[in-house]
């Protein structure tokens, strides 16, 4: 029996105090690779949002990697997010590191005490998102795609069983893109990661289709 990694029943999901999407029912299975697309301000990153917890969900149902929203609060919180990878448009990488020690930061900062464990789990992400010897450069000298895997590979070092990414080719030319997308996949297929990735480049979803969910009148769709 296949796993559920998200699932949502009946949840009305605020932003600000504003309903935005309402009666939201939603499964995603382990392995998955699902879009959710939309025009901005439909409540793509809101519903996000409240999958990793930043948003607290508070009428409806709803169970992420086995973690009830309804529970979360600061102590809890942690290990919702311990177990799920979050892909931003922006990177969100730290600067002033190389890309080595902004994956060991991420580990530190989830637990990882050992230190070979450590430099075993940082050499396996590097190979999968093919930046294998580029552990020492510096983030800021990176292209944009190499600083999207490198978001990849962080999202990736806890193993999750769900991938959030908010319109991770939004800044990336066609080619890059392409790319970023044949890696996703691929993670999804060889991992058995499910992954939701909010999008409004329709040429992407067109190009590599997949499930795909829509917001629109505060209503999430699926698309037949």
């Amino acid at each position: 029996m296949s796993e559920i990694v998200i699932q949502l029943q009946n949840a009305n999901i605020y932003q600000s105090g504003n309903l935005i999407l309402q009666d939201v029912n939603l499964t995603v299975q382990r392995g998955e690779f699902v879009y959710l697309v939309g025009k901005t301000g439909t409540g793509k990153s809101s519903l996000l949002k409240s999958l990793y917890g930043e948003i607290t969900l508070t009428e409806g149902n709803g169970k992420v990697v086995g973690f009830d929203l309804k529970q979360m609060d600061w102590k809890t919180l942690p290990f919702l997010r311990r177990n799920l990878g979050i892909v931003f448009q922006d990177f969100q990488l730290l600067t002033d590191r190389n890309v080595h020690e902004n994956l060991r930061f991420v580990l530190k900062a989830t637990g990882w005490l050992d230190e070979k464990l450590i430099e075993q789990k940082i050499e396996d992400v590097l190979t999968k998102v093919g930046l294998k010897n580029k552990g020492f450069k510096m983030t800021f000298e990176m292209s944009g795609g190499e600083q999207q895997r490198v978001d990849i590979a962080r999202a990736l070092l806890n193993s999750p069983k769900l991938i959030l990414a908010d319109e991770p080719t939004g800044s990336l030319d066609p080619e890059t893109s392409d790319e970023i997308m044949q890696l996703l996949f691929q993670i999804a297929k060889d991992d058995g990661t499910a992954i939701l990735m909010a999008t409004h480049d329709f040429m992407v979803v067109n190009k590599f289709p997949s499930r795909t969910l829509t917001t629109e009148g505060g209503r999430l769709v699926e698309k037949a």
